[in-house]
């Protein structure tokens, strides 16, 4: 399925209608395997250790599906999304596949 109409840049009447569609966002700064026990032990302070190096970037995934990552930045008190690389097209639509 093509996203634009050839040379005019404007989406396809398809695509339109989904642009208004909300879909819950996650910012994954890495994963961990943990044990029942492990969890139950968990409080305050707690320290857990991710898999990823704090240099690498974090992943934007929306469903299940990773459509950019990018740098944790501060932003008016507030955690934001430095966008750094965006997965390509077809990959981002597979995340609202759903809705086709």
């Amino acid at each position: 399925m093509e996203q634009q109409v050839a040379g005019s840049g404007a989406l396809d009447p398809k695509m339109e209608m989904l642009c208004d569609i909300e879909l819950d966002a996650t910012l994954r700064f890495g994963s961990r395997e943990m044990s029942l026990n492990e969890v139950l032990e968990l409080g305050p302070g707690t320290v857990v250790e991710l898999d990823r190096h704090v240099t690498e970037p974090v992943d934007l995934v929306v469903g299940d599906r990773i459509v950019a990552r990018g740098e944790v930045v501060v932003v008016s008190g507030n955690f934001a999304l430095r966008v750094t690389e965006v997965a390509a097209p077809q990959l981002r639509l597979e995340s609202i596949r759903c809705f086709f």
